[in-house]
């Protein structure tokens, strides 16, 4: 992965600051739509999507790992499309909260591409990461 320069850093920092809340803005919004419907499950579902979309946000030592975050948010959401495939009821607002779980994917896929490097820079963040604690515990 090649290096920025501070010129072009400074310029991606908008666009990286629109995908994150286009994220954020997703994940609340199937949230809302989860929590409409009712019950435990859709419940809990919509805990899970609040929850994660804060800790895309916070700050602190949370961005050190916002990594594991961001692929928690697509096993999550794939999960619950998954889910909705196999048993979910078939309504308009199931398909326009599908249509926000896909795109949510999409923007959060294309975060790890933009921010980590792809799959490539995950690894690499993983073993410096490990490396750190690994040090830490000596």
């Amino acid at each position: 992965m090649t290096t920025l320069t501070k010129t072009s850093a400074a310029a991606s920092r908008p666009v990286a600051e629109l995908l994150r809340a286009a994220i954020v803005l997703l994940a609340l919004a199937t949230a809302a739509i989860h929590l409409t419907l009712g019950g435990v499950l859709f419940t809990m579902n919509a805990v899970g999507y609040t929850a994660l979309a804060i800790l895309m946000v916070v700050p602190g030592p949370i961005g050190r790992v916002r990594v594991f975050v961001r692929l928690a948010l697509i096993g999550f959401t794939t999960a619950t499309i998954g889910g909705w495939l196999l048993f979910g009821a078939r309504f308009p607002l199931a398909y326009l909260d599908k249509a926000c779980e896909v795109a949510l994917v999409a923007a959060v896929a294309f975060e790890v591409w933009y921010l980590d490097g792809g799959p490539a820079g995950v690894v690499r963040r993983t073993r410096s990461l490990v490396t750190d604690l690994v040090a830490a515990a000596r």
